[in-house]
């Protein structure tokens, strides 16, 4: 009997010790560093209904020239209230002949919805496997974390696409930007891309790359 009122007290206690430990929310505090673990939190007492809500995704963001499309993000420094929630969203709006580059999300895996047009989306696995599909109004598809993938528009009108993440900061690495749109020497490019001179140097001035 003893016994299992120790075992008993023990739990409560451990319930108790473990729910203490847990907060509510932690709302970002954008005006200190951001750390691989997120953002330090803001007092809560000083929380208020505008840190849980976000009105950015209304309407398309700034257009991008390049890829002829627009990409709105909702992650934490844009929507502090998602620190430390592992959620987050985006909205992309592709022209007629837009495209969201090949490019990976290390963090997270995301989940494209269409809301308006049509989308062809894919990804590539580690074993070089290509997964592609035409996404209409309603129809959604889930990128693995990490793996290399794009969007492009697939119709004659404007598409309109909303994502969302395991994780509110889910990192983006732009392939064609990682690899000319900085200073590695084009002499290296060369040898680890297979592409020749003309082609890697046209590929720098396009994507603001030097050397």
């Amino acid at each position: 009997m003893l016994r299992l009122i120790f075992l008993c007290f023990t739990v409560f206690t451990l319930t108790q010790i473990i729910n203490a430990l847990v907060q509510d929310f932690c709302i970002a505090d954008l005006s200190g560093p951001e750390t691989p673990s997120g953002y330090t939190c803001k007092p809560s007492a000083n929380a208020t209904v505008s840190d849980f809500v976000f009105t950015g995704l209304r309407k398309p963001g700034p257009k991008i020239a390049l890829i002829k499309a627009s990409v709105s993000p909702a992650f934490t420094a844009q929507f502090p209230g998602l620190n430390g929630q592992g959620v987050s969203l985006l909205r992309l709006d592709l022209d007629p002949a837009g495209v969201i580059p090949m490019h990976t999300h290390p963090g997270a895996a995301e989940l494209v919805l269409v809301t308006k047009g049509i989308v062809v989306s894919g990804f590539i696995s580690t074993a070089n496997q290509v997964y592609v599909a035409k996404l209409q109004k309603g129809d959604s598809m889930v990128i693995p974390q990490g793996l290399l993938h794009f969007q492009i528009n697939g119709g004659g009108n404007t598409a309109v696409a909303f994502a969302s993440f395991s994780s509110e900061a889910p990192g983006l690495q732009i392939t064609d930007f990682a690899l000319f749109g900085n200073s590695l020497p084009s002499d290296i490019l060369e040898k680890v891309t297979f592409l020749d001179d003309a082609q890697v140097k046209k590929l720098k001035a396009v994507l603001g790359g030097t050397g």
